[in-house]
């Protein structure tokens, strides 16, 4: 009785991480469309590189250390 319960465990883990990456996936394709949208009609994107590089600087510029 106990291994079923284990497998019924792990098939609900495996299911709810399934959902969780699909639900990441179409997160991501949105993002992704309105980028494409953003880029059609010549406006800028809404981030500048990556966000988590706290950095505010254009490629090739250097930071200023004042």
């Amino acid at each position: 009785m106990e291994a079923s319960q284990r497998k019924a465990e792990v098939e609900r883990q495996a299911a709810k991480r399934a959902q969780r990456s699909a639900e990441q996936l179409r997160a991501n394709l949105q993002r992704r469309k309105a980028q494409v949208r953003a880029r059609r009609e010549g406006r800028a994107d809404e981030t500048d590189g990556l966000p988590a590089s706290g950095s505010r600087t254009a490629p090739g510029e250097t930071p200023d250390t004042d």
